[in-house]
């Protein structure tokens, strides 16, 4: 609405969008739900959702100034789809500017754990205990989350920056 106000960090309105939509294709894989037993909640599916997003732009810092324009694409992209699905859910303006803040803190957290994951300072099974449940979770269960998360990294690490610009991920 008040879009003519505020200049974009990024040139293009839908930058981000194929690599948001990738993002959130993953976070509704049914393994997460099911084997990883991650509440089927909406606070789980933001948990999942910002986990992924988390590991990418972890994995995006290390290209410099080439993963940075992605990241801020990214991160302005979930931004606004937080914002957007909460007017949905019916939270007015006073109300909304303190929720997404509080969302994109919560991404900026994972953002702090899964570095000092990747960087091998942090096992994989505490940060995906801490970016994914917020109770106790069943060894079987942490096991899977925290493989699906390592393989992820996995190919993130082998993805080209094109293709993780695109959005293939898989």
């Amino acid at each position: 609405m008040l879009d003519f106000l505020f200049r974009r960090l990024t040139a293009e309105p839908q930058h981000g969008a194929e690599l948001f939509d990738a993002v959130t294709t993953i976070a509704r894989e049914p393994h997460w739900y099911v084997e990883g037993t991650v509440p089927d909640t909406i606070d789980g599916r933001f948990a999942v959702l910002a986990t992924v997003i988390a590991l990418i732009l972890v994995r995006l810092e290390a290209e410099g100034e080439d993963g940075n324009s992605i990241s801020v694409a990214l991160t302005e992209r979930f931004v606004e789809v937080m914002e957007s699905e909460h007017r949905e859910l019916g939270l007015g303006d006073p109300t909304l500017g303190r929720t997404v803040r509080k969302l994109v803190g919560s991404l900026a957290r994972r953002n702090d754990l899964w570095r000092s994951v990747v960087n091998g300072q942090t096992p994989w099974a505490t940060g995906a205990r801490e970016s994914l449940y917020k109770g106790n979770v069943s060894a079987e269960a942490l096991d899977h989350s925290a493989s699906a998360l390592e393989l992820s990294w996995t190919r993130l690490q082998r993805a080209p920056l094109l293709e993780i610009a695109q959005g293939r991920l898989q």
